[in-house]
């Protein structure tokens, strides 16, 4: 079958098709199917097989033509379709969107047949200019307050824990277990608000009802009830301009012993360090590798939003809710449970489907936008990675998580983490080369702690 096809560019990365068929094929397909039904239809008054086609079309001759319009419109499209992807694979149609067909043709053997489907395709995106694109690079210093902070936090995760003695006082810094509950105004415990085996270190606030320095000087086994006035300046909102009567019950007091930050410390973090020089170097060149990385994970973004501002581009509406359904069902399976059941969930939460899928993944209209734009450069630009280039990737990929290099080596065995690897080394050329076209100018110096809020 031949058919002549037109393609007109419709809102929103869709398109119209419009197929015709001849009415010479047209004529052939639908007394192929006449005579199809002519050797099976069981006419009153004929043997089978033997009555006119003249009486079988006076009959049935609506549902043969509907019949035969659905048969010529599918085998159409299909050769269509095939046409399209040799010619320009950017019209296919994208796989999740089914074309969709505004008024059903009808079919008349005198006349050629035609029919006009709509769907969507991937949006497309001409780039051609960088280098009027300004990023700005925050400037982030790391000296001594990240380096100390660093070295605490080491001190904290290999501090050891030890019981008080039964008749010593809890005290700043101090780790207790307590029971606790409100009481209400009839002297009642309200159940709802009790817990037990609570643990938290004082001065930390790391409890809803902030009674750090209320438990100070209480001993284990000891039991008091606190009266808490909460501000109207509360973060807690239920707490905000209360008045709360709370029972506390003291169960364990412990210390925590920091260890000396010392060579012998160095050596029990890891059997690399001879000192704690050797250990402080490294902690300062594993700062600057996170810096950095974030900082051109910044720079990335940024550009990407320039170039989404500069050469606008809408996404398909069927595009957005296959994403959406994709990241939710991947959150179904973070929350171990199915995507049915993940929205019964939210009922109660006042959240809906959506909220959530923008609240976990952010707008997906842009995040869809950002994958095209980069899909589109990599296209222009071919990169090619060797063996020698996975390899060097992979040793850094093991040195910068701190793993033993034969297993991050054999997780890249497999042949999906190994492409994907492949694809991010392309994209991190292709950055590479972005950041040589554009212009890069100092941004606001910031702290380290605070280059990591940034999204």
């Amino acid at each position: 079958m031949k058919v002549t096809k037109e393609l007109k560019s419709l809102e929103k990365s869709a398109v119209s098709l419009t197929v015709t068929i001849s009415k010479d094929e047209v004529g052939n397909a639908y007394s192929e199917t006449l005579a199809k039904y002519s050797k099976t239809l069981q006419i009153p008054g004929f043997r089978k097989g033997k009555a006119p086609q003249s009486i079988i079309e006076s009959k049935f001759g609506d549902s043969l033509k509907g019949e035969c319009a659905g048969t010529l419109v599918e085998k159409a499209l299909g050769i269509a379709f095939d046409e399209i992807e040799k010619e320009d694979p950017a019209n296919r149609p994208l796989p999740y969107a089914q074309p969709t067909m505004d008024t059903a043709p009808t079919l008349d053997t005198t006349k050629d047949f035609s029919f006009t489907v709509k769907y969507d395709i991937l949006p497309k995106v001409k780039i051609e200019k960088f280098n009027d694109i300004e990023i700005k690079e925050p400037q982030v210093t790391i000296g001594k307050a990240e380096l100390d902070k660093e070295l605490t936090d080491i001190q904290e995760r290999n501090a050891t824990v030890l019981d008080c003695k039964d008749d010593e006082a809890a005290a700043k810094g101090n780790i207790v277990t307590v029971d606790f509950v409100e009481i209400a105004k009839d002297g009642k415990e309200v159940d709802r608000t009790k817990r037990e085996d609570f643990t938290f270190t004082i001065g930390t606030n790391e409890n809803f009802y902030k009674i750090d320095s209320d438990v100070i000087g209480m001993k284990k086994g000891e039991t008091k009830e606190i009266t808490k006035k909460y501000s109207d300046k509360e973060e807690e909102e239920t707490l905000k301009g209360t008045t709360k009567n709370i029972k506390v019950t003291v169960k364990a007091v412990k210390i925590k012993n920091i260890p000396a930050l010392d060579d012998e410390l160095a050596q029990d973090v890891n059997d690399k360090y001879k000192t704690l020089e050797d250990m402080k170097a490294d902690i300062k060149k594993n700062l600057k590798t996170a810096a950095d990385k974030k900082i051109r994970e910044i720079k990335s973004k940024e550009l990407i939003n320039k170039l989404i501002e500069k050469y606008p581009f809408e996404v398909p509406d069927s595009l957005v809710a296959a994403e959406n359904e994709s990241r939710w069902r991947m959150m179904a399976q973070q929350f171990q449970t199915t995507p049915e059941q993940l929205e019964k969930m939210l009922v109660s939460t006042g959240q809906t489907k959506e909220d959530m899928i923008k609240q976990m993944a952010g707008d997906t209209g842009n995040l869809l936008k950002s994958r095209i734009i980069v899909e589109s450069l990599l296209q222009e630009r071919t990169y090619e990675i060797d063996e020698k280039e996975i390899t060097t990737r992979i040793e850094q990929v093991a040195q910068e998580a701190g793993a033993p290099l034969d297993e991050v080596k054999k997780y890249y065995d497999s042949a999906d983490q190994k492409q994907y690897l492949i694809e991010d080394m392309k994209e991190q050329k292709l950055y590479d080369e972005l950041f040589a076209e554009v212009k890069i100018t100092k941004g606001d110096k910031i702290k380290f702690a605070d280059l990591f809020k940034q999204q």
